[in-house]
């Protein structure tokens, strides 16, 4: 008996092993990095490998992500807002980055617009002080989507003023993401929300059984808001106080956002009117018929969204070519960074052509096995002469770049795996002179209060530690 058991369990697993292989070797979307990594594991553990695939990989089509691919594809063409319909938006870009904005226009939904006034909000208190303004000076809609809300400080006194727009008429939504503000859709503040009237709505809910047909780490991480159709914001901060009391020992945690005004707080609304819609039927495109503002020799700005139902690239080849247009210096600062081997290797060779290039990223990280991914790849960086910078003043979460003090990326997406090939993510990408120098000076304010990682005792890194990073190196096409 013992026996026919045995042959049996070898048997299932040679099945399992098979069928995993064939499958994963099969699949049409992924990259190589990816599949050769999942066959790595299925191979060297077939169970854990088998049920880890099967729920954090496996492509499947259920409700959320369908919607919303049929939701772009009824919606773009309709209420894109484009340069040629408005008077003042045709951008005059330098020479040097216009294949980075004719790329991210062949490959997006969005054109790149001139007619914007940007400020840039480096401080969490001065971010939810300005939004709470903004919410009490609302006359028609005050629409947010956040990928964590936690009841704290900023989460009450955000939620008080919606409360307070509401019992004037004012019309709010607030969309967050189901994994990421679980404990605040259970929390006596989401109940007083509902309550008082105002929307909210769980985007892709997480429930166990659920699994078996939807992926449960495919996340929506953006984070907009849009007032009166007028006013936008867009950048890392979640509607949480620095302290960040759900992982407080890493804390304060470091974030910017930038206010817009001008044409592309549309394309904002777009994008959240799409989430919107996922959980409701509720028809919000009437508020795009208005026609947007346009500031007279306003900054140049794209509104980028992605997610893994249209595009998932977009985000990976506007970062590389923004890399590539570099003649004097890059700086990149990201809480996680474990990019693709493209992107890693247009870093390098920035370095190695003689741009002085720069990455920032926290000295503590809260996923331990991201940073250790993180500092796997810190010797190929520091031999090409990259400049490493570990933030010490708490958890680095901008996620921000500057190219030649002129062009430049604020968005919600971090430069990793996940966040360019899986999320729903959104970014700014821009030119202005005036405005990069700002965020330069914000990114210089960050080195400040950093650590230079030394190359030469990098390279005398102990065995054990080496072998710690580059093995979880290993999985940096997974994170």
């Amino acid at each position: 008996m013992t026996v026919f058991i045995t042959i049996g369990l070898i048997l299932l697993e040679l099945s399992l092993v098979v069928g995993l292989v064939t499958h994963i070797l099969l699949r049409k979307t992924g990259s190589t990095e990816a599949r050769l990594t999942w066959l790595l594991l299925v191979l060297l553990l077939p169970y854990a490998g088998a049920v880890a695939y099967l729920l954090l990989s496996a492509p499947r089509s259920y409700r959320h992500t369908k919607r919303h691919s049929n939701l772009r594809g009824s919606m773009s063409g309709c209420l894109r807002t484009r340069a040629i319909d408005l008077p003042n938006l045709e951008p005059d870009i330098p020479r040097q980055f216009q294949p980075v904005f004719t790329l991210a226009e062949t490959i997006s939904d969005t054109d790149v617009m001139a007619g914007h006034s940007l400020e840039l909000v480096g401080s969490t208190e001065a971010f939810f002080d300005q939004l709470i303004e903004d919410i009490h000076a609302a006359t028609s809609t005050v629409h947010l989507l956040t990928y964590i809300y936690l009841d704290d400080e900023s989460g009450q006194r955000v939620g008080s003023a919606m409360i307070e727009a509401v019992g004037r008429g004012v019309a709010c939504r607030l969309v967050v993401d189901g994994l990421g503000s679980s404990e605040f859709l259970h929390s006596k503040l989401h109940a007083e929300l509902v309550q008082a009237n105002v929307q909210v709505v769980e985007s892709l809910p997480t429930r166990l059984w659920k699994a078996l047909w939807s992926r449960m780490d495919v996340r929506n991480h953006r984070k907009i808001v849009v007032i009166d159709n007028q006013i936008g914001w867009i950048g890392s901060q979640n509607i949480a106080s620095k302290s960040f009391c759900r992982k407080p020992r890493f804390a304060p945690w470091i974030d910017c956002m930038v206010r817009i005004l001008g044409p592309a707080v549309h394309d904002l609304q777009e994008l959240f009117i799409e989430d919107w819609c996922l959980g409701t039927d509720e028809q919000l495109a009437k508020l795009l018929d208005h026609p947007p503002t346009v500031l007279p020799d306003g900054a140049t700005i794209q509104i980028i969204g992605s997610g893994p139902n249209f595009r998932n690239e977009v985000l990976p080849m506007i970062f590389q070519a923004s890399i590539g247009a570099a003649t004097e210096e890059l700086i990149i600062t990201t809480p996680y960074f474990v990019p693709d081997v493209a992107t890693s290797a247009a870093i390098r060779a920035a370095a190695l052509r003689g741009v002085r290039t720069k990455i920032v990223v926290p000295a503590r990280n809260d996923s331990r096995l991201v940073s250790l991914a993180s500092r796997g790849q810190y010797e190929r960086l520091l031999s090409s002469g990259v400049e490493i910078h570990e933030f010490t003043g708490g958890l680095l979460h901008a996620k921000t770049m500057t190219v030649d003090r002129e062009l430049f990326l604020v968005g919600s997406a971090n430069l990793d795996r996940r966040s360019l090939e899986l999320n729903f993510e959104v970014s700014m990408i821009g030119w202005d002179s005036e405005f990069a120098s700002r965020l330069r000076f914000l990114q210089v304010e960050y080195i400040e209060q950093s650590t230079e990682v030394n190359p030469a005792a990098w390279m005398k890194q102990s065995a054990p530690r080496r072998l710690l990073n580059n093995a979880a190196g290993l999985l940096s096409p997974l994170l």
